[in-house]
């Protein structure tokens, strides 16, 4: 009989509503996310800490209204540590309503969803290197695709997750890990040559991004600077990466294939472009990463027009 290790405890208690399973959703990469489940009641995360593999596992004790943070492996007590900034403690939302009011178009549907949602924080992991992988192989390419290239590459050359995890979670390699998978095996993932490129040359730049990270909200900007200093990374995939790293609420997606229809259509009744999404997300300036999210959640999609984009498979090229 295997003898699983116990576990490191914390409990936390937020200063408001909180809903455990939308703040920690989007570090979910796809239905079957190596890295990500929810079972039970619980969400389960693993993750590479500064002090090695860890598994996280969050439930919600709703009589005392606390958060309960169980966690393994070397990087047990950093997980319990960061617990509350993962769940947004530091997500600081007091005056947005006050900022929706005075925004004009649309103002109405976004305090709608800000109301329907008061559970939804925005959360940073600290971990930069961690958010960009993923990040770099969803660019321009549709979600499955991405997906499955994420979750062979974490079969592939993650170690399993410290504790009792839910079978098959895995923890993300490290950056020296990255650096070294031949060729081969990003073709057999599905990710092509600049992808992996990409990802590569950021792994030589790891501590420099967990530094900013850090910072947290703070580090944000510099992280900006410095992730679009890398070869193969632009404005999106920057911002794709502060929100989950830094917690950052105003770092919106810009050449999305899909925000950009959400932001118009639920504002105006009209889709746009990437300059009709920033012009009507000005008003919310410190928030329009927040006003997206919230949009995308509550459900304000165009009605589908064409065909859907096909998922590639590099695999057979």
């Amino acid at each position: 009989m295997t003898r699983v290790a116990t576990p490191l405890e914390r409990r936390w208690r937020p200063d408001g509503p909180l809903d455990v399973t939308l703040t920690l959703s989007p570090l979910r990469r796809g239905a079957h996310d190596p890295t990500w489940r929810a079972e039970g009641g619980a969400v389960w995360r693993t993750c590479r800490t500064p002090y090695g593999p860890g598994t996280l596992r969050v439930t919600v004790d709703a009589r005392e209204g606390a958060v309960r943070g169980q966690a393994w492996g070397p990087g047990a007590e950093w997980l319990l540590e960061t617990l509350p900034a993962m769940l947004g403690a530091d997500d600081d939302a007091a005056a947005f309503p006050a900022l929706a009011r005075n925004a004009g178009n649309g103002a109405e549907v976004v305090l709608r969803a800000h109301r329907s949602h008061p559970g939804l924080r925005i959360g940073r992991t600290m971990r930069a290197f961690e958010a960009l992988v993923p990040a770099v192989l969803e660019q321009k390419v549709v979600g499955r695709e991405a997906w499955r290239a994420w979750r062979w590459l974490l079969r592939r050359y993650g170690e399993p997750a410290p504790g009792p995890a839910p079978e098959g979670m895995r923890v993300f390699p490290e950056p020296e890990v990255w650096r070294k998978i031949p060729s081969w095996d990003w073709h057999r993932a599905g990710a092509e040559a600049v992808r992996a490129r990409t990802i590569v040359n950021a792994a030589r730049h790891a501590d420099k991004l967990e530094a900013t990270a850090e910072a947290g909200r703070d580090g944000s900007a510099a992280a900006d600077r410095l992730l679009r200093a890398l070869p193969g990374i632009g404005v999106w995939t920057s911002a794709e990466i502060r929100q989950r790293a830094h917690g950052d609420p105003d770092a919106v997606s810009v050449g999305d294939y899909h925000i950009p229809g959400i932001v118009g259509w639920a504002l105006t009744g009209r889709r746009t472009d990437d300059e009709g999404m920033l012009a009507l997300l000005a008003p919310y300036r410190g928030h329009r990463y927040r006003v997206t999210r919230l949009l995308e959640i509550a459900g304000h999609r165009p009605p589908p027009r064409g065909p859907r984009m096909p998922a590639r498979d590099y695999r057979s090229f």
